[in-house]
């Protein structure tokens, strides 16, 4: 599915992403990412390849992303995109990945992640099925 432009510009300025993931008991797994985009697609970075939510999509690759806009529309709510899709861990590209979003997240001149020689990590690609929310995009 084509991502709306609008809720592209409102992750590529730096809405913190809330990644929703199934645990093995169906049970929601939450946690704030920071996410890229790339052509229609989402992009996260991860470094320890084995956190809870990489293993929760490599078992079910069904997640769900929000993230908090900046307008507030009639009657008062303020703007929200949620994106639910499909996602694949692909092996390394995480520190350049984090460095780019780095830039996004936390300024021109951070220098992310803060060690000289950090591990491959895994990038999740997540595909777009359904978008919904309060905004343009919806």
């Amino acid at each position: 599915m084509a991502l709306h432009e609008s809720a592209k510009e409102l992750i590529r300025t730096g809405a913190l992403g809330h990644l929703v993931t199934l645990n093995e008991d169906g049970s929601p797994q939450v946690t704030c990412v920071w996410v890229g985009v790339d052509g229609d697609e989402l992009t996260t970075a991860h470094l320890n390849p084995s956190q809870r939510k990489l293993e929760n999509v490599r078992r079910d690759p069904r997640v769900t992303l929000s993230f908090e806009g900046h307008e507030i529309q009639p009657p008062g709510l303020k703007q929200y995109l949620v994106v639910h899709g499909s996602a694949a861990v692909e092996e390394g590209g995480a520190a350049a990945l984090l460095q780019e979003l780095a830039h996004v997240y936390l300024g021109p001149e951070v220098r992310f992640p803060p060690m000289d020689d950090p591990p491959p990590g895994v990038r999740l690609r997540i595909a777009v099925e359904r978008v919904g929310g309060v905004g343009p995009w919806a």
